[in-house]
């Protein structure tokens, strides 16, 4: 009876290390910033969790959004195109009444220029067939000002300071 409770344990365990999906990405400077940092997004069960730290900012809040396109090719990160927004709702915070897919929020920069950000959700995964959650495909900007919430459809949040294709 033991090794069979034992048998199920290390099985469920096994499983469940199985079932998460970790990418790991580093930050792009755009717009003649030197920002860096890296992103690493880990899917567990059906939850996605954003573990985001940025240097060399300027001191301050910064705005983090998901773009529609994984192309950090262009010097001020626009290649990445605007806000991913599958479902077509206005810009906005997190959780209100109206936000969407790529609202994230922001993100405060101490003395040193140094921020974190872990951000959770289930409204996310990765590489999943349903396209209104996939993030793969999607750039992450962060901005060079804060995300007002209001703006539409941008946030007000300024120009592009770091980008991460999510591939």
């Amino acid at each position: 009876m033991k090794i069979s409770k034992l048998s199920m344990l290390v099985c469920s365990a096994v499983f469940a290390v199985s079932c998460s999906t970790t990418k790991s990405y580093i930050v792009n400077s755009k717009s003649g910033t030197d920002t860096q940092g890296t992103a690493k997004f880990t899917q567990t069960g059906k939850n996605v969790t954003l573990d985001l730290n940025v240097y060399k900012l300027t001191p301050g809040l910064h705005a983090v959004h998901l773009h529609e396109k994984s192309d950090c090719s262009a010097a001020d990160g626009t290649s990445t195109g605007g806000h991913w927004n599958p479902s077509h709702n206005d810009h906005g915070k997190w959780g209100a009444e109206h936000f969407h897919m790529g609202d994230i929020g922001n993100i405060n920069a101490d003395k040193d220029g140094t921020a974190r950000l872990v951000f959770k959700t289930d409204k996310w995964c990765i590489g999943c067939t349903d396209e209104s959650k996939n993030i793969l495909g999607k750039g992450l900007i962060i901005h060079a000002g804060v995300d007002d919430f209001h703006t539409q459809p941008t946030g007000n949040a300024g120009g592009r300071v770091g980008c991460v294709e999510i591939k």
